[in-house]
């Protein structure tokens, strides 16, 4: 799904309850992180409740970047889901250029969530972008 089309029907939604229900599917219809990679290192910091995110790079010609990412509280899951959906399986250069930070704006969420979780947000997404920049560096 694109920005635009997910704005839309996350606008649609009549209140903020639906909103935060529909986020909770997102997070619920994750792909299952690996275990291996839930430890210390692939803890996000700066975030309140514990955010797990790993990623590698997918060997095809245009080496997309895949990630994984769980939580252990809902919203904030669903939050890591709405990520992935915008960073998965782009190249490091698309990653580093999208523009999620507008999104969440345009999804209205600075002013529906508090701000540990927008921290939170904001702490997942520069690591998505760290981990797109070692990314470029090794594939130089």
């Amino acid at each position: 799904m694109n920005p635009d089309d997910f704005v839309d029907r996350f606008n649609r939604l009549l209140s903020w309850e639906d909103r935060y229900r529909y986020l909770i599917q997102l997070g619920q219809n994750l792909e299952p992180y690996p275990e291996q990679f839930r430890d210390e290192k692939h803890l996000v910091p700066g975030c309140m409740s514990q955010v797990w995110l790993a990623s590698q790079i997918d060997d095809s010609d245009e080496a997309a970047l895949e990630f994984w990412a769980d939580s252990d509280a809902l919203i904030v899951k669903g939050l890591t889901a709405l990520l992935l959906m915008f960073y998965s399986n782009k190249t490091p250069e698309e990653v580093l250029s999208t523009d999620i930070e507008g999104l969440f704006e345009r999804l209205d969420l600075t002013q529906h969530l508090s701000v540990n979780r927008r921290n939170g947000f904001y702490s997942m997404s520069r690591k998505i972008k760290e981990l797109a920049t070692e990314a470029l560096k090794a594939d130089a």
